[in-house]
């Protein structure tokens, strides 16, 4: 039988029980954070890849419904149809905007991750599918739980960890599961951290409010993402999107083959 005096002395203290609270919210929000990523990546590729796959069909049909509403004006004559053919040009001809004035190296929103990877001697490789292999993905998270910043205790640890999650995270981007097997060998085999030290209670508030502020943070990049149209999309086929992407592609060229052979007939009907 134990006393009240012993009993108390196993009780964590309060400062060891905030500690242990601060490493679980740590913990979590770097999972969170994981997550996240994954998404914003898996996102990303789907829309690169939409418009390279999907891009030149769409294309195809603008052109073919101008030049269908052209033949339609010019057997006709009648001003509405004239309009209407004005209109389908119109939206086929390029429009000058920020990609053209800085030719193909940036948009509204910065450089072009291709234009990036140049210019930071990186590979240039666009991503071969939306989702990355699952190798892929789980060295991913393993390297981003090992190597997360806000694991580091001093400033020159979380910059270190910060340029080499940088890296993981170009690698996760591409798909590129050999480089991050050594990006994996390089951190395995590189400077141990060193131990945390016990940290003052306001310093672990002041730490678990860091926490909550960034974790409502990536909570509005998670919605900002599952809000856009793109994600809209990969909902439709959470579990195979690069087949979604096949389908679409199909839908369009059945599309594309209907307006071509009616372009023909009215063309032949000339």
């Amino acid at each position: 039988m134990t006393t009240p005096e012993a009993d108390q002395s196993q009780s964590p203290r309060p400062e060891e029980r905030l500690e242990q609270a601060v490493r679980a919210a740590e913990q979590a929000l770097i999972e969170f954070e994981i997550a996240v990523e994954t998404y914003r990546v898996e996102v990303e590729n789907f829309s690169r890849l939409h418009e390279q796959r999907l891009g030149p069909l769409y294309l195809r049909l603008e052109e073919l419904d101008a030049e269908i509403a052209e033949a339609k004006a010019a057997r006709t004559q009648d001003p509405e149809d004239i309009r209407r053919a004005a209109e389908a040009r119109a939206h086929v001809l390029p429009i000058p905007g920020v990609e053209e004035l800085l030719h193909g190296w940036m948009d509204g929103d910065g450089l072009f991750p291709e234009a990036a990877a140049m210019l930071t001697d990186q590979a240039v490789r666009p991503p071969q599918r939306v989702r990355p292999s699952e190798e892929a993905r789980k060295l991913y998270r393993e390297l981003a739980r090992k190597a997360h910043p806000d694991l580091a205790q001093e400033d020159e640890e979380r910059k270190r960890r910060e340029e080499f999650l940088s890296r993981v995270n170009a690698a996760y981007a591409r798909g590129d599961a050999p480089l991050l097997r050594e990006l994996a060998a390089e951190w395995a085999a590189g400077p141990v951290p060193p131990e945390r030290r016990p940290s003052p209670a306001e310093e672990l508030y002041a730490r678990l409010e860091w926490l909550a502020q960034r974790k409502e943070l990536l909570t509005l990049v998670a919605r900002e993402l599952e809000d856009g149209a793109i994600a809209g999309m990969l909902r439709l086929a959470p579990d195979d999107p690069d087949g979604l992407l096949d389908e679409i592609a199909g839908r369009l060229r059945a599309d594309i083959a209907e307006r071509e052979a009616e372009l023909a007939d009215l063309l032949g009907q000339a």
